[in-house]
């Protein structure tokens, strides 16, 4: 039983996806911020920085939304290229891409703020904005080019899933209105967006984190 420590529609959703996908058995523990939750003995003991998510799993506790996607892919044997897979290598790649950069550039665009305060927003918000219109687009090319089956429309990945969430917040939740990034300017994406949301793994998680039943294309 894995205990997923959660805030609705925060980056545990992602992990929410994956477990639900995987049909793994978890209970969620919702956590508030305003009460503090995050920064009790008990829940630094789990993430010693006090972020969302932290998941206690058999193996013990861990954090980081990229190595707990890739711990449960591993230890369920899917949702992602097998060890010795050739796909393995490009899969890896563009994982951490996403993990490293488009997560972090997200986080920019909607929070433009909190690298520099409120007098840097001005130059933070654009910047990010047209740094993920280029790695959005360079990663579409990709998908047209070489139409990887552990990214398309046709399965889930760990990758796909957490792909979602962050095109979901780039298209409804920019700092600025003017700046948000609709996912039908990505074809090949936006038809992986919609085959996710069609899943009922996926519905089920939408119902319990109240995020609508097309949470990855209503901005479309």
């Amino acid at each position: 039983m894995y205990r997923l420590h959660a805030i609705p529609d925060f980056a545990s959703l992602i992990v929410h996806l994956v477990l639900a996908e995987l049909d793994a058995p978890y209970q969620l523990v919702w956590r508030d911020i305003d009460k503090g939750d995050l920064q009790t003995p008990e829940y630094l003991a789990i993430h010693p920085f006090g972020k969302i998510p932290a998941m206690e799993t058999p193996d013990g506790p861990m954090f980081e939304t990229g190595a707990i996607l890739l711990y449960l892919s591993e230890k369920h044997a899917r949702l992602a290229p097998k060890m010795g897979d050739p796909a393995r290598a490009a899969f890896l790649s563009w994982f951490v891409f996403t993990n490293h950069n488009l997560h972090t550039n997200m986080m920019q665009l909607i929070h433009p703020y909190r690298p520099g305060g409120e007098d840097a927003k001005a130059m933070i918000l654009p910047v990010a904005h047209a740094t993920l219109r280029d790695q959005y687009a360079t990663l579409e090319a990709m998908l047209q080019r070489d139409r990887p089956h552990w990214l398309s429309p046709d399965a889930p990945s760990i990758l796909s899933l957490y792909l979602a969430v962050i095109m979901r917040w780039t298209s409804v939740f920019a700092h600025e209105p003017a700046f948000n990034i609709p996912v039908v300017d990505y074809p090949a994406l936006h038809a992986i967006m919609a085959s996710l949301e069609s899943r009922p793994a996926v519905q089920r998680v939408a119902a319990i984190e109240g995020i609508g039943p097309t949470p990855f294309t209503k901005a479309s």
